[in-house]
């Protein structure tokens, strides 16, 4: 059975033991070893949302619920991460900036397709976008290794791949304002 108060606790302590991801993908990959149990734990999702769990300076454990064909634009992080897969996927594009080109632009470097039970972790220089491309909710546990809402970080145009920094509120706003997509 996957309790939330006990994830946390699990969490943690895997931080305090090792402040790398190493510790905690293990505890994630408990988790999202019986995905129904986490959906059980977190209740099934009915919208698009960002939902605290757990938020400390050394850890933030956040529910991302993703709408139906929802994207967000690249982005870093500026610390680890580990993503497990409860519901649903996730389509990462990982990116690198081109050298020698202003405004800190990017180019494609990679991908790699998250399903349920996957767990994937994510180094503190890694930028990423995501897109959900089912036409249902996806859900996934991020847990990062530091404070994810007050780190300053960049963000990426969509359209013009140039960098600017990171917006929390208007990413924030953007899971509200898919959140009007909800469940079948």
């Amino acid at each position: 059975m996957f309790e939330i108060d006990r994830f946390i606790d699990d969490c943690k302590a895997a931080v305090a033991a090792d402040d790398s991801h190493k510790a905690t993908r293990e505890v994630v990959e408990r988790a999202m070893s019986d995905p129904a149990a986490v959906l059980k734990g977190l209740g099934e999702p009915t919208k698009s949302e960002i939902q605290k769990i757990y938020n400390s300076p050394e850890l933030t454990i956040i529910n991302v619920v993703w709408a139906p064909y929802m994207t967000i634009m690249p982005h870093n992080h500026e610390m680890w991460a580990v993503i497990g897969m409860y519901t649903g996927r996730e389509d990462n594009v990982f990116w690198r900036r081109l050298p020698n080109e202003d405004g800190g632009k990017l180019e494609a470097a990679g991908a790699k397709a998250l399903s349920v039970k996957d767990v994937s972790p994510l180094g503190k220089d890694i930028i990423h976008s995501v897109t959900n491309p089912l036409p249902r909710l996806t859900g996934a546990i991020h847990v990062y290794g530091g404070d994810f809402f007050s780190i300053a970080r960049s963000e990426w145009d969509a359209e013009t791949l140039l960098e600017a920094p990171y917006n929390v509120e208007k990413n924030m706003k953007l899971f509200e304002d898919f959140g009007r997509f909800t469940a079948p």
